[in-house]
């Protein structure tokens, strides 16, 4: 596969903590359900990220990939579309964040906000591990081991786009050079043709003068869009673009995603940590249980009081489920003491049970049938691994590694 192939595919990955709940589904998995129909998606369970955490813990890990992976096949991520896989069936995953470590600053490291954040929240475990310490690393391999072109995230998961982006860089300026390469770039112009190699100095020369981000681009599509030019020259014609060495590991952009915090049933942010979720395959008479238990706005004592849906977080669920029309009949309601409490949460019961209905039924056949699931994500490794193989071979021929 090409560099600008690789360019349009995505990769994204999920911690396996746990059964997966609506607010998996709504912050992300709707979101790859999108990305799958438009990009060259790759889906992984990161089960060493797991461990980075939850290292003490090695039983349940096992079963909360297979649940896991169920979740997504059930909430309409289609391995037809997408290549779903587990991380540590991909060792070269491993290999690369070895490799990278070699050259990435411990500064770099040490400040991610994450795990700054996570350390001096952790006061159940002991986060002060090597493998902790060095999980930006690893999810940098983790992207560059496909060159996957973007990645999408939250803007609190953006950091850890732009270090993998400087490791990459790095990576090429140390790497990328090969002896000559300013005349083996300039040898690979004249391939171009005297009008394309005219045009390819003018749009280098106003990037790298001016800043342009219009003449790069336009220069990487009139590059890519030579087929006659040998795949060597090509990659030295991108690096050269921008004044640096070959492009062995592109640099990905982060597709930055809709933030979508959904709501628990305690009016926090649903997670399993607050023990406030509804999960993606909850039976229907525990989900009509939950919401009708929910708690709602503490001045509405009586069905007569009249209550403050700012102040509900069953209206925050009706934000979610809801359009204008049904939102404005809650609020009128509410504040009017018009409707009790059971009556406003009566539509999101049945909107939650329509939204969990088909992947209740989508969900039954893996479940009845987990060799399936195996078979989805055995043939997922085959194919990451085979992409995975080739960018390590590039990465250990880089480094002087490939002996012969």
């Amino acid at each position: 596969m090409s560099l600008i192939e690789a360019q349009k595919r995505v990769l994204s990955g999920m911690r396996p903590t746990g059964r997966l709940h609506l607010g998996h589904y709504h912050g992300v998995l709707k979101n790859w359900i999108q990305l799958q129909h438009e990009y060259d998606c790759m889906f992984f369970v990161a089960d060493w990220h797991a461990l980075t955490t939850h290292y003490e813990e090695p039983a349940v890990i096992q079963d909360n990939v297979w649940q896991m992976v169920i979740d997504w096949l059930a909430s309409g991520v289609n391995p037809g579309s997408a290549e779903l896989f587990i991380q540590s069936r991909v060792p070269e995953h491993a290999e690369l964040h070895l490799l990278l470590s070699m050259i990435t600053p411990l500064s770099w490291v040490e400040r991610v906000p994450s795990y700054k954040d996570m350390v001096t929240k952790s006061n159940e475990r002991d986060l002060s591990t090597y493998g902790f310490l060095g999980y930006p690393v690893l999810q940098s391999a983790d992207i560059l081991i496909y060159k996957a072109g973007k990645v999408p995230v939250g803007a609190d998961q953006v950091p850890h786009v732009e270090m993998t982006r400087e490791i990459a860089r790095r990576f090429n300026h140390i790497y990328g050079r090969d002896a000559g390469f300013e005349e083996l770039a300039e040898e690979a112009i004249k391939k171009l043709g005297r009008k394309n190699a005219k045009l390819y100095r003018d749009l280098r020369r106003d990037f790298m003068e001016q800043g342009l981000q219009g003449s790069l681009d336009t220069a990487v599509a009139l590059v890519s869009d030579q087929q006659n030019i040998p795949l060597g020259d090509r990659d030295r014609l991108f690096g050269y673009l921008e004044g640096g060495g070959k492009v062995i590991l592109p640099e990905p952009q982060a597709l930055l995603t809709e933030a979508s915090v959904m709501t628990g049933l305690d009016g926090q942010k649903m997670s399993k940590s607050y023990g406030n979720t509804i999960t993606l395959r909850e039976a229907p008479d525990s989900v009509d249980k939950k919401i009708k238990t929910m708690t709602t706005d503490p001045a509405r004592i009586r069905r007569t009081d009249p209550g403050d849906p700012d102040k509900c977080p069953v209206f925050k669920l009706h934000e979610v489920y809801s359009d204008d029309n049904r939102r404005q009949w809650a609020r009128e309601g509410c504040t009017s003491a018009g409707i009790g409490c059971i009556d406003c949460k009566k539509p999101l019961i049945e909107a939650v049970l329509a939204e969990q209905q088909p992947m209740r039924e989508r969900a039954r056949q893996y479940e009845e049938n987990p060799d399936l699931v195996k078979s989805i994500i055995a043939e997922g490794c085959e194919k990451a691994r085979s992409v995975a193989k080739s960018t390590l071979e590039e990465v250990r021929a880089a480094m002087g590694l490939d002996y012969r």
